[in-house]
């Protein structure tokens, strides 16, 4: 990836042959940053140092890895009721530095430092054609266009209660740092999975009032019902599917922090009410993300942030069908993961892309029967688990080596962190 590259700083030098054995043994939570202090108790130190920006190279690098696009998704292969089709699960051509779960890719991410807040949209992304190799000039260009600046200066997170936990308050979102975190569109992903059901011959049943979904009964010449999921079920999958998602890619970001020689780590106690934007006080607007109260329920629910992540939910689509059209569009249209003209990894793509079962017109209705139903019944899709997700942070930093000298034994850090402002210089 280095061969193109310039110029080579022995940071980048260093980063790119870093043993992946030593990055998973290596990694650890560490929290001190330039800049920081603990006020008292025995872990009680003060930094010498200022908060210093991560180098830009660096930081690219970073964003990248939890991210980025690294090539073309592998289409599921084989299904024995699809009819020597292939099954038409995958949502995105490209594939990422993670996996997700049938590849729906439902995730987006968003990043703040001192200069700004950041969206950072990859889930659609192609992969960079470099004509054979990799070149990570390009690759790191083609990231960095796709950037869009949402703000001025660093994300308002209070450092107190309730916006962060206790043990944060000294230590996340600091000056200096990158704070980088996925949101996933648990609607979609919910979606999604309905249509999965569908084409494998069965739907969802209300369990929360212990009845089936009305008008679903239409459907038994192609629909199982005896094995129908609960519906608190297949939303707790699409939620924990998501989740799975955007934590493989914090602890990609996790594992390239050993190798720049960063501090930071992966952690889930800010607030995600007060970074989407429900904290209640002015001063404190988070994303801006629009939410709905419902009585009964202290929680918001989220739907997105218009022109920028909108999930697939009213009022960003006109109704629920037009939602799951767009779903099905985002897999057959242009530059879909089933668009025969959308290149790809095979020797055949043409072929290949266009042989995936299709998703027919009755197919749509089924699922649009049992969205409507869940939206009306509720008040809110999905029913029982956000339509918007955060969770998950990773945060970088130049570590403070100085504070685990004082407090900790040898190999408290890196060498890569021993050498960072030397090699990042």
């Amino acid at each position: 990836m280095l061969d193109s590259y310039s110029p080579l700083t022995r940071g980048l030098v260093q980063a790119a042959s870093f043993p992946l054995m030593e990055a998973i043994h290596g990694r650890r939570s560490r929290r001190f940053a330039k800049g920081a202090s603990i006020p008292n108790g025995p872990l009680a130190f003060t930094s010498r140092h200022a908060p210093e920006a991560l180098d830009p190279l660096e930081q690219m690098l970073l964003i990248s890895t939890i991210a980025g696009n690294t090539g073309w998704a592998n289409l599921f292969a084989h299904h024995p009721g699809y009819a020597g089709k292939l099954p038409n699960y995958t949502t995105a051509a490209g594939g990422r530095s993670f996996p997700s779960s049938a590849g729906f890719n439902t995730s987006e991410f968003f990043f703040t430092d001192d200069t700004g807040v950041y969206f950072l949209p990859t889930r659609d992304m192609t992969p960079v054609q470099t004509g054979g190799g990799a070149d990570l000039n390009r690759w790191l260009e083609a990231h960095r266009a796709r950037i869009v600046k949402l703000a001025d200066g660093r994300l308002n997170i209070p450092a107190e209660m309730p916006h962060m936990e206790g043990h944060n308050t000294w230590c996340a979102n600091v000056p200096g740092s990158t704070l980088v975190f996925p949101v996933a569109d648990v609607a979609q992903q919910v979606i999604l999975l309905l249509l999965y059901l569908v084409q494998n011959g069965t739907g969802i049943y209300d369990n929360v009032n212990g009845r089936p979904i009305p008008g679903l009964e239409r459907y038994t010449h192609r629909l199982n019902l005896e094995v129908a999921y609960p519906m608190t079920f297949l939303e707790q999958v699409a939620l924990t599917d998501a989740s799975v998602e955007m934590g493989t890619a914090c602890y990609a970001g996790a594992l390239m922090l050993q190798a720049l020689g960063l501090g930071g780590w992966m952690y889930t106690g800010l607030n995600p009410f007060t970074v989407l934007g429900a904290s209640g006080d002015p001063a404190v607007p988070g994303l801006g993300f629009r939410f709905e109260k419902q009585e009964g329920n202290p929680l918001p629910h989220f739907t997105g942030l218009p022109g920028v992540f909108e999930a697939h939910v009213p009022p960003h689509h006109a109704d629920m069908r037009a939602a799951v059209e767009a779903v099905v569009a985002r897999k057959f249209g242009a530059g879909g993961p089933f668009d025969p003209a959308q290149k790809g990894p095979y020797k055949e793509t043409a072929a290949m892309r266009g042989s995936a079962a299709r998703i027919d017109a009755e197919a749509i209705e089924i699922t649009t029967l049992m969205a409507d139903y869940v939206l009306s019944s509720f008040g809110r899709f999905p029913a029982t688990v956000p339509a918007v997700f955060l969770h998950t942070y990773l945060q970088a930093h130049r570590l403070d080596t100085e504070f685990y000298d004082t407090h900790f034994g040898t190999g408290a850090y890196l060498r890569t962190h021993a050498d960072h402002d030397r090699n990042w210089s």
